[in-house]
């Protein structure tokens, strides 16, 4: 059975997804949420499906004597971050080497990088004229959205498309292809 922590700053639309496509899996559990933010609705909708929760603040998040040993508690051997946005220390990069995956909301490897989130992409994406957008599941590495692309899924863009227009139809991607993506990773994973 894979362990898998969740890691959220935000809403956690993703987390919630996840939590549920996974709640009967036979191969895959999801072990622990963890927030930088005490505050993030996240925590609530992992509560709601008793699902342990866990805030590490900022402050603490670079420190591995604090971390790893968080992670041990809970067994965890994979990482997905969904809407985390700070950045990964490298300790913890090397600890999960190839066994955490990130979702960017945007077609890497345009529009990725520092301060490339949210709705910072969605505007991005409508002021290249881009005629598709999607959604990328990728390693983490040592370089903002830098790591190996695992998986990609598109949608078509009508020049009249607003970057709320935008956001929504990348949103449904992640809804539907998220968690799908995540199992075919770990059950890649489990096979080497």
């Amino acid at each position: 059975m894979s362990q898998i922590a969740i890691f959220v700053s935000g809403n956690g639309s993703n987390c919630e997804n996840i939590i549920r496509y996974f709640s009967e899996h036979s191969a895959v559990r999801v072990a622990l949420v963890l927030s930088n933010k005490a505050d993030a609705y996240a925590l609530i909708r992992a509560r709601k499906y008793h699902i342990p929760t866990e805030i590490v603040p900022k402050s603490a998040f670079n420190d591995e004597a604090v971390l790893m040993p968080l992670l041990h508690k809970y067994r965890i051997d994979f990482i997905v971050l969904a809407g985390f946005l700070l950045m990964i220390p490298p300790f913890l990069i090397s600890a999960y080497d190839h066994r955490m995956a990130n979702l960017h909301p945007a077609l890497l490897p345009k529009f990725g990088g520092k301060g490339m989130y949210g709705r910072h992409v969605h505007e991005a994406v409508k002021a290249a004229g881009e005629t598709e957008t999607g959604m990328t599941v990728h390693w983490v590495s040592n370089e903002c959205d830098g790591g190996e692309i695992l998986a990609q899924y598109k949608t078509p863009l009508l020049p009249t498309d607003t970057p709320d227009d935008i956001a929504a139809k990348e949103q449904l991607l992640e809804q539907q292809y998220f968690p799908q993506a995540i199992e075919k990773i770990i059950a890649r994973q489990t096979k080497v």
